[in-house]
């Protein structure tokens, strides 16, 4: 039952406290009911921002996170909590989405994950940095390897 799962933020009856800068503290995990099955978990977070750190402007994003768990699976809430995080948080477009795939792999060690970064242009360019990772020797490295040569937006 999710009751057993010790998730701190959701349906807490209090108000959520937003962190100020990068706070992968935040990401919590519960268990998933059908690891022997593979499928995709699809997060899309329309309103991702976060700050340039050389100027210090604002940089707007969509990310976009799929993933195929294994044991664990990522709370959607504190999954918000920590995306917002990044709102105060100095970092390249391509960081932050390497840095957000790496936390997440850290947090649930998935059997493959991709993480996507539409940035909003800047001086009339858009970046789109895309990262992704399939569990070593299994069938998902490879999956990464081939997604990643012929991805494409």
């Amino acid at each position: 039952m999710r009751e057993d799962e010790n998730l701190t933020l959701l349906g807490n009856g209090r108000k959520t406290e937003y962190k100020s800068d990068y706070a992968p503290e935040v990401l919590e995990t519960f268990l998933n009911k059908h690891p022997e099955n593979d499928y995709w978990v699809r997060f899309n977070c329309p309103e991702f921002t976060s700050l340039c750190p050389i100027t210090g402007q604002p940089d707007f994003a969509e990310i976009r996170i799929s993933y195929m768990p294994g044991e664990r699976m990522v709370e959607s809430k504190s999954l918000k909590l920590y995306l917002f995080s990044f709102r105060n948080h100095g970092d390249f477009h391509e960081d932050c989405v390497n840095t957000i795939m790496k936390d997440l792999i850290r947090l649930m060690d998935p059997k493959y994950i991709e993480v996507t970064g539409l940035f909003t242009p800047r001086g009339g360019i858009s970046i789109y940095p895309y990262a992704n990772y399939g569990r070593p020797g299994t069938k998902y490295e490879e999956l990464a390897l081939q997604r990643l040569n012929q991805h494409d937006l």
